[in-house]
């Protein structure tokens, strides 16, 4: 009897095995239509993703050395950048950790490390003028510097011939904000007490004739001396001062009249050293308050120099003896500290100084 209960028990097993079905497992259905929007602010990402038949997203944010892996049912992921630059972001839209879709795209990123001290008023030229075309410019968007200018470094000979008393570097500047900023600080290098940056087209960009416009703020303060101006082409053939210049505006600065007063003039060789110019004060204030247009108007007659589109001094170029003015020119920015005609920084002097220069323009 045992035995026949034995084969009755395997039988019904064997009844039952062969009624259960084996179950059949879906294939999970990809996710489609990925649609992906990337926005920044400075530094700050957001990322929002949406796709169809997605259970979750993964957002994966390369940052140089590290990457970050995000994980959201939403599609929206947050990111904070420390620095400028081109970055990889990519957005995966899961079924699971292994069925997804992915999308990767590139992303250049602008952080704004620190708020420029750039006035936020002044008065602003047109960006265009009658009889003129706008050949060359810059308006100092971005993070890095045109190659249209290059540096002059160190001292020059003798202080860059008026014994000034900087070292010029190329590290004395900045893009900010959409300004160029050129830093004369106190600082001891390369047995200087003081550093700055002279910014130049020099080989690269030269003009005759037309009219340049620089919209800046300049700095203040006894001993500063910042100077937007021109240099002929062939000063490293014939020297200074028979390749010309045209200073399209200089500052010595001190408190009162100094800070508050401008000067456009004119240099060339005739039996020596020869000169002429003029100068334009504020009825108050000092030009470091708030951004002005300096301006030149040249062509083959005359050289005419404006603050805010006014006129204060012009000069006659046709005399044989102002030759050098009918020549190509190139630019200069720098802020020197000293020399022999704003004289040494004193007790009173303010560092560090800053040139903010909102853009420079030529129309020919």
């Amino acid at each position: 009897k045992m035995k026949n209960l034995l084969s009755l028990l395997a039988l019904m097993l064997l009844i039952s095995a062969s009624c259960v079905k084996d179950e059949v497992v879906p294939n999970p259905v990809d996710p489609s239509n990925l649609q992906v929007d990337i926005s920044h602010t400075s530094g700050d990402v957001t990322v929002n993703a949406s796709a169809d038949n997605a259970n979750f997203y993964t957002i994966v944010f390369y940052d140089l050395t590290d990457t970050v892996w995000v994980e959201t049912q939403t599609g929206t992921a947050n990111y904070t950048f420390a620095q400028s630059g081109t970055y990889k972001i990519t957005v995966r839209a899961n079924t699971t950790h292994l069925d997804f879709i992915e999308s990767s795209e590139n992303v250049v990123i602008f952080v704004d490390q620190t708020p420029s001290g750039a006035p936020s008023s002044g008065y602003v030229s047109s960006s265009s003028y009658p009889g003129y075309t706008l050949v060359w410019s810059d308006e100092f968007n971005g993070t890095t510097l045109s190659p249209d200018w290059t540096f002059d470094i160190g001292t020059g000979s003798s202080g860059w011939g008026n014994n000034e008393l900087q070292y010029y570097t190329d590290q004395n500047y900045s893009l900010n904000s959409g300004y160029l900023e050129i830093h004369a600080k106190s600082e001891t290098f390369n047995s200087q007490e003081y550093t700055s940056t002279r910014l130049k087209t020099q080989g690269l960009k030269s003009w005759k004739y037309g009219r340049v416009d620089v919209r800046a703020a300049l700095p203040y303060s006894k001993g500063i001396w910042p100077a937007i101006w021109m240099l002929g082409d062939n000063i490293t053939s014939t020297g200074w001062p028979s390749c010309g210049e045209i200073d399209i505006v200089e500052l010595i600065g001190g408190d009162g009249f100094n800070d508050r007063t401008v000067y456009g003039t004119a240099h060339w060789e005739q039996a020596g050293h020869a000169q002429y110019g003029n100068d334009f004060s504020l009825a108050a204030g000092k030009f470091a308050d708030e951004f002005h247009v300096f301006s030149i108007i040249w062509d083959a007659n005359s050289i005419k120099w404006l603050v805010d589109d006014v006129q204060y001094s012009q000069i006659d170029i046709t005399p044989a003896e102002l030759s050098e003015f009918q020549e190509n020119f190139f630019l200069i920015l720098n802020v020197a500290v000293g020399g022999n005609w704003p004289g040494s920084p004193d007790a009173t002097s303010v560092f560090p100084q800053t040139m903010y220069v909102d853009y420079v323009r030529v129309f020919q």
